[in-house]
């Protein structure tokens, strides 16, 4: 039988204002006609290498992503992080703190797709841009 190597505990990166942020590509937006009030979002998220996002939250929004290439580090509310690498994918609950969402690589880019479900009323408000609710203290 063979030996497994214990797993070390991740090391959590603290955010840096300097490495670049995420480019996010708006592909559709409608709202949910067997729901009535809710709309869903598709963004396609590219992150340079070395990129990251300050810790953030989704305007109250059910989120699932699908990460199509590269690694990324993934931190949400006091859990664990994880790595979830190409072919992975993880979602998050409203309300939800996303910690550390960070390009786990410094050469690589990462291309995933986020699916966002929300009230439209939100939505409208604050639009695509507000989908991404950066802390007070991280914000410029």
């Amino acid at each position: 039988m063979a030996k497994t190597r214990p797993q070390l505990p991740l090391v959590e990166p603290v955010y840096d204002k300097s490495r670049p942020m995420p480019n996010i590509l708006p592909v559709y937006r409608y709202q949910l006609s067997n729901s009535p009030g809710k709309s869903i979002v598709g963004l396609q998220v590219t992150f340079p290498p070395n990129g990251s996002t300050p810790p953030h939250r989704h305007a109250g929004a059910f989120l699932a992503v699908a990460i199509f290439s590269g690694s990324v580090l993934n931190k949400v509310n006091n859990d664990p992080m994880q790595i979830i690498h190409a072919g992975g994918s993880f979602h998050e609950h409203p309300g939800c703190h996303h910690k550390i969402s960070d390009n786990a690589s410094k050469t690589e880019e990462v291309a995933l797709f986020v699916t966002l479900v929300l009230d439209t009323e939100v939505l409208n408000r604050v639009g695509i841009e507000g989908l991404v609710e950066i802390d007070e203290e991280y914000r410029q």
